[in-house]
């Protein structure tokens, strides 16, 4: 960043240059579990090449900066849908972000992540996803997530020794999605899981108060039960008895800490 601040000064000994010499201390915290598969260095690195950028006046293109310190935290540098470009030179300059979609392209749909008490994508598929998000299709982003996450982790599994990132939890998580869909006969909430065993769901916005009732009732908060949904307002809901009886089987209390909702 200081070398960007350079060039953009030319390199001038003038009064405000003289800050490219200075220590810079930083401290950084996050509102999510660290180290858990949520990509919090993403966030932190974002956070950083941003903070840097704003106080050194850089403006240029920062998203390769940022993939310098954590390889995804060059998605993170915009909002919205990103895609991370694979780049092909040598020296991975041109490894770059672009956004797809700004934030306020969809903006129907909502992200839960839901926090465990527990501490190769192809070129076609992604041409599709970036099309599912493009027209809003809700079912055929849905379906693409789940496959595309069902597929990291059993590449996980084939290795040697083997990667096991998901728990009993997670799995748990992925049938009660699937009976969920089931139930209403069509894709309403879809799950992804990064390098960790934390679900995240995404939904429509009219679906969350049921979704988040149906975990309510799955994963019976045990001392939190004020706290167990945090970030965006969620209404309420009631279940229909054949709801609970079809999905809802088998509640698992305390296993999930909290949720967090947002866009």
């Amino acid at each position: 960043v200081r070398r960007l601040a350079r060039k953009r000064r030319g390199g001038g000994e003038d009064t405000a240059a003289l800050s490219l010499s200075y220590k810079i201390h930083i401290a950084s915290e996050n509102n999510f579990p660290t180290a858990a598969g949520l990509a919090s260095s993403a966030a932190g690195y974002a956070c950083l090449v941003s903070a840097l950028a704003r106080l050194y006046g850089v403006e240029e293109e920062l998203s390769e900066v940022a993939r310098r310190g954590s390889g995804s935290a060059c998605r993170s540098m915009f909002g919205g849908f990103v895609q991370w470009q694979r780049g092909e030179r040598p020296d991975g300059s041109d490894s770059l972000a672009l956004q797809v979609a700004p934030e306020t392209h969809w903006p129907e749909l909502r992200v839960l992540v839901l926090v465990h008490r527990a501490e190769v994508v192809v070129p076609e598929r992604l041409a599709q996803m970036m099309q599912h998000i493009q027209d809003r299709d809700f079912e055929g982003f849905g379906q693409l997530a789940m496959r595309d996450s069902n597929q990291f982790h059993a590449t996980c599994l084939d290795t040697f020794p083997p990667i096991f990132y998901l728990t009993d939890l997670s799995r748990h998580v992925i049938a009660l999605a699937h009976r969920y869909n089931a139930h209403h006969g069509h894709t309403k909430v879809a799950y992804t899981f990064d390098a960790g065993p934390n679900a995240v769901i995404f939904a429509l916005a009219d679906t969350v108060a049921e979704f988040v009732e149906v975990l309510r009732r799955s994963f019976p908060p045990a001392t939190n039960g004020d706290q167990f949904v945090r970030g965006l307002p969620v209404g309420s809901a009631v279940l229909s008895q054949e709801l609970v009886a079809t999905v809802v089987t088998e509640p698992v209390p305390g296993a999930v800490q909290y949720i967090l909702h947002t866009k």
